[in-house]
Parts: C-alpha cells; sequence; structure tokens
C-alpha cells in the first residue's frame, strides 16, 4: 500500500533557510536507506511558496491564479515522500523515524494519507 508523507512548511522553510549540513547529511543517509530497503518511492522538498502559485477551477468556470507566498504557513506543503508500507502504522513509524532524525535541529510536523491507485475511492 502507497502512502504520502506530506511535510508541512515552517517559518524557517518559507523564509529559504535551509537546514544545518549535518540535518541535511542525516536526512540524505535515512533516505537513502530507505530508498534501498525499496521503502520510499520518492520524496524531495520543495521551495517556498513565494515561488509558486494556486491555481482555482470553480463549477461556475471561473479560473483564478494566486501567486505566493501564502500566508497560512500550516496550510503549506514543505515536501514529501511516497512510502510503500504494509499499514498506516508501519508509515506512521517511519514518519516517527524521520522526524527523530531531525533531533532539535528543527521544528516539524508530517500528514500521512494512503494514495489511492487505479482503483480510486477503493477503501484501503
Amino acid at each position: 500500500m502507497r502512502f504520502v508523507v506530506m511535510v508541512k512548511a515552517t517559518k524557517q522553510s518559507e523564509a529559504g533557510v535551509m537546514p544545518s549540513a549535518k540535518l541535511l547529511e542525516d536526512m540524505g543517509r535515512f533516505n537513502e536507506e530507505l530508498v534501498n530497503a525499496g521503502v520510499m518511492q520518492a520524496g524531495e522538498g520543495l521551495q517556498p511558496s513565494s515561488k509558486g502559485a494556486r491555481v482555482n477551477f470553480s463549477r461556475d468556470g471561473k479560473r483564478t491564479v494566486v501567486d505566493g507566498p501564502f500566508t497560512e504557513t500550516k496550510e503549506v506543503i514543505g515536501g514529501y515522500a511516497i512510502l510503500e508500507a504494509q499499514s498506516m502504522a508501519e508509515a506512521v513509524d517511519l514518519t516517527r523515524r524521520f522526524l527523530k532524525v531531525h533531533g532539535t535541529d528543527w521544528d516539524v510536523e508530517c500528514e500521512v494519507r494512503p494514495l489511492d491507485g487505479p482503483e480510486f475511492g477503493a477503501k484501503p
């Protein structure tokens, strides 16, 4: 079963502040471990929302584009990972391990959700 782990943006990440070299190295080592184990299928950080846009299409046919930055950091994604796990519990455990890598260097919150595949809408 595939899961997406969405890493929430922070004031630091939205300001373009990069993690320390040590944290980047630790995250890289952890990610490589998951890739080599066949668990992590994809994952990347995102640039600050100031470099992005939101596109909206409503039922009345109106299309709007809003350029970043977006003020509500809690609603912005700062990165993601696609994981292959046997269950939600395993995906959450892997996410806990990811958070542990951060130690006290970086505040981080993640949301874990199952992905729908070709069988869209099927119960996981």
